[in-house]
């Protein structure tokens, strides 16, 4: 039970300490802007925490701003900004009216007007304004996830597709200048790929592109495929951008509140990418290894896995890790293995992620579910649940990665 209360521990630390509230007050405070209008646009899961402390940061200056955030995740009013929720990880028509509203607000803007651009991931879906009919963007996003793509993928096609992604907000904002400060949602913390780089110039080329679309064999129409033969901005001269926070970060204080809780502590990587099942065996192949120390340990992992959607269930990444692992350690005595989302949510769920120890399979079979069964259905979400190893959060206020740890007791 210790293992189970402290991993929880670890993880709620690593959240809290990985806010942007403090970053981006730092970013902004010191800021000198031109004596012109002041707009605020903030886009990503994070978004309604940093717009709610680069307001408070920047007053009277404000001159006005706009939130797009994902559903239930805007945490109240915020003095001359409005907060607009909407769709994720798929776009939809409220995606498409708020986007149209920030690009209103940004629109006739001088050389001495500035725009701040608060970015997190989760941007991509949500700040959208497609050059494909609606319905054609929110069908390939569905393909591209069911494909198990990475996000600098997916990110490299949808650049392509939109009229604000990949350096075109920044354009559309000019002659302004554009300070964006970014929280970053990638390993490695490539600029132009977190929320698709809508004030970044784009680093990936069409020849990229199209050799994406061959790889995952995915099926798109002449207009989409035209597009992705249409080169991106390569360069802008009107934007500053400041890197908040990163995975790495979340995984160090991870490190740090295990070892305040007495755990000798091994750090994994913080660049996780593989498929979230072979995580999940992975991490239960180190506890196998390790179970049996002789003084408490704690691995830990930061990064993004993905899915290959072989059924139609509900879950997640971090669900399906978990759920892998608990196949791992069964019968293992003292360990356990968690891993979530820090924004706190997992897929189109209302779970972080998932938690289990070496008596989540059996419990799992005295309710005749079975593991490889469900993982080939992508039912993570409901397996769990039905044993109470789901990990839920609400939503954070950061997204900066996922987290997994091994703790041997």
């Amino acid at each position: 039970m210790a293992n189970l209360r402290n991993a929880k521990s670890i993880m709620k630390y690593a959240f809290k300490e990985s806010l942007p509230d403090t970053a981006v007050a730092k970013a902004l405070e010191n800021k000198k802007f031109p004596e012109g209008k002041l707009v605020l646009v903030a886009i990503g899961k994070a978004a309604w925490q940093m717009a709610h402390k680069a307001a408070g940061t920047l007053g009277k200056k404000l001159t006005c701003g706009i939130v797009i955030t994902k559903y239930d995740h805007s945490k109240g009013k915020i003095p001359k900004v409005e907060i607009c929720e909407a769709g994720h990880p798929v776009p939809d028509d409220n995606s498409f009216k708020a986007t149209a509203k920030a690009i209103e607000m940004v629109s006739g803007l001088g050389k001495k007007d500035t725009v701040v651009f608060l970015v997190s991931g989760g941007g991509s879906a949500l700040f959208e304004k497609p050059l494909i009919p609606a319905e054609e963007l929110q069908q390939l996003t569905k393909q591209f996830l069911a494909k198990g793509m990475d996000i600098v993928e997916i990110n490299t096609l949808r650049k392509r597709l939109s009229a604000v992604k990949g350096g075109k907000f920044a354009q559309l904002c000019k002659p302004a200048q554009v300070f964006t400060v970014v929280l970053s949602d990638i390993i490695g913390s490539p600029l132009d790929m977190i929320a698709s780089g809508p004030a970044y110039p784009d680093s990936s080329t069409t020849k990229e592109a199209m050799e994406i679309v061959k790889k995952y064999d995915l099926q798109m129409t002449d207009t989409a495929l035209d597009l992705l033969k249409q080169e991106t901005p390569k360069r802008l001269d009107n934007v500053t951008t400041v890197v908040t926070g990163s995975v790495s970060m979340l995984c160090k204080a991870a490190e740090h509140k295990a070892k305040e809780l007495g755990y000798k502590t091994i750090m994994l990587t913080s660049s996780l990418d593989c498929e979230a099942r072979d995580a999940g065996s992975f991490l239960a192949a180190i506890a196998r290894e390790h179970g049996a120390s002789a003084r408490p340990m704690a691995y830990i992992a930061g990064g993004e896995t993905v899915v290959h959607l072989t059924g139609k269930g509900k879950g997640g990444r971090n669900q399906e890790i978990a759920l892998a692992a608990a196949a791992g350690i069964a019968g293992l005595k003292n360990v356990v293995v968690l891993s979530a989302g820090s924004d706190g949510t997992d897929g189109p769920t209302d779970a972080a992620g998932g938690i289990c120890d070496g008596t989540t399979a059996g419990k799992l079979l005295q309710q005749n579910i079975h593991i490889d069964q469900v993982l080939q259905e992508n039912a993570s979400y409901n397996a769990l649940k039905a044993v109470n190893a789901l990990i839920i959060t609400g939503p954070t206020g950061t997204n900066v990665n996922d987290l997994a740890l091994v703790l041997i007791n």
